[in-house]
């Protein structure tokens, strides 16, 4: 979820060396849908009864990933955020969810999903209240594990506001114990390392892919451009990609926070950019949209195949930011486990026309010489087409990208390795 504005959302666990989440979860990203930047702390049903925090809006978001075909492509986990419980627990230490939003309650809830094929993720928040001034789980971890696996929650957020940062090492650790210890299969989610980056102290991401299913560890994510792009570059810079690229894979995703498309400020053109840096990010995918209103360009480049694909490829690697040219223009590129490479141009320009972008292949390491089958992985019609030693492509401004597909047809000469540049 997201706080507010200025707090980061979210949770984590341990450093304890002693255990390991080990539950065998996600060892593609996770996909499905995430209420937080959408629609916050709505919780006044008769002033938005469409749209406030209640059993009704997951049921419905649940049903449209159901009949619409989001499920078939992998989308398959509806994750509640904060603000869905009352503010005091029952006699028996026990969350309890609002009974006026859900009146059936969560147990009911996750029960429907799961007739539907679907999977639900809860929210809690490590410290003495949650960011929305909800109960928090600090002296509840064991409860609230047993609690949520009673209700057959699928997934568990663990956000980290109003609380000890000195103490999230532990605690976070024996949360991820604890929802193991019940015998059901959680997802556990983590921000821990961003309160750990925001209060300038060193993060051990080793330690944090031990612990945790995903983490957050920037800026939670905005309705606005500016906001992706903050993003994209904090995992572009060299330093911090050296701090985290080498623990990302199966299983422990660094999670970038929610995708914005089919919300109110992205233009088409950014709306791609997005997805095609989240799916070479292999990123968790969740939507944080309103699926019952909803553009058709926006479904179509959240329903893109070819980009689903590199998201969930086997190696489940991270890219890397090639270069930096004056002007806004960028190469990034990542290994896929078939021997392709992903490659995106990324015009950042606002200079009004489309650029002309050129890149080698030895810059994304491959061979001198070699011809590749390029796949522009938004094109809608038309077929690869073969190159040698480099490419080219017009990208719009503004934010457009080239999401590219580069299969090998021939051997060349040794490659050299790809290195950073800022020109």
């Amino acid at each position: 979820m997201g706080l507010l504005p200025g707090i980061v959302l979210c949770l984590f666990l341990g450093s304890s060396a002693t255990y390991a989440l080990e539950n065998g979860l996600a060892r593609t990203p996770p996909m499905g849908w995430l209420a937080w930047e959408r629609f916050r702390c709505l919780t006044d049903c008769k002033a938005e009864p469409k749209n406030c925090v209640s059993e009704n809006l997951f049921l419905s978001i649940a049903t449209r990933l159901h009949d619409d075909g989001w499920k078939e492509l992998g989308y398959t986990r509806v994750n509640i955020d904060d603000c869905w419980p009352l503010h005091d627990r029952d006699t028996e230490g026990k969350l309890v969810a609002d009974p006026e939003r859900f009146p059936h309650g969560i147990k009911w809830l996750a029960d429907q999903l799961h007739a539907m094929e679907l999977q639900l993720g809860i929210y809690g928040d490590y410290g003495t209240k949650t960011c929305g001034g909800y109960p928090g789980t600090m002296g509840h971890l064991r409860k609230d594990a047993e609690t949520f696996a009673e209700w057959g929650i699928d997934s568990y957020k663990l956000d980290g506001c109003n609380a000890n940062i000195s103490l999230m090492d532990e605690g976070y650790s024996e949360a991820g114990k604890a929802l193991n210890q019940t015998g059901r299969s959680i997802l556990y989610s983590c921000s821990w390392p961003d309160y750990q980056r925001i209060a300038g102290l060193r993060v051990n991401y080793k330690n944090i892919a031990t612990h945790c299913n995903l983490w957050r560890n920037f800026d939670d994510i905005q309705d606005s451009w500016d906001s992706v792009t903050s993003i994209i570059d904090y995992y572009g810079d060299p330093k911090n990609f050296a701090s985290f690229g080498a623990v990302h894979g199966p299983g422990q995703w660094n999670d970038p926070d929610m995708l914005l498309i089919g919300d109110f400020s992205l233009s088409y053109e950014q709306s791609k950019a997005q997805f095609a840096f989240w799916c070479l990010f292999s990123a968790p995918l969740f939507m944080s949209n309103d699926l019952r209103d909803i553009s058709p360009d926006a479904v179509a480049i959240l329903k893109n195949k070819k980009l689903i694909a590199v998201n969930q490829d086997a190696l489940g690697l991270m890219p890397r930011r090639v270069w930096q040219k004056k002007g806004g223009i960028e190469l990034w590129y990542k290994d896929l486990s078939d021997g392709a490479k992903a490659v995106i141009l990324w015009n950042r320009s606002n200079g009004g026309v489309a650029l002309s972008l050129e890149f080698s292949f030895e810059e994304i390491g491959f061979k001198s010489g070699m011809t590749c089958s390029v796949e522009d992985l938004y094109a809608t019609s038309g077929s690869p087409t073969n190159h040698t030693s480099s490419y080219n492509q017009y990208v719009d401004p503004s934010g457009g990208v080239a999401a590219l597909r580069l299969t090998p047809v021939t051997n060349g000469a040794a490659p050299r390795a790809p290195v950073h540049i800022v020109i």
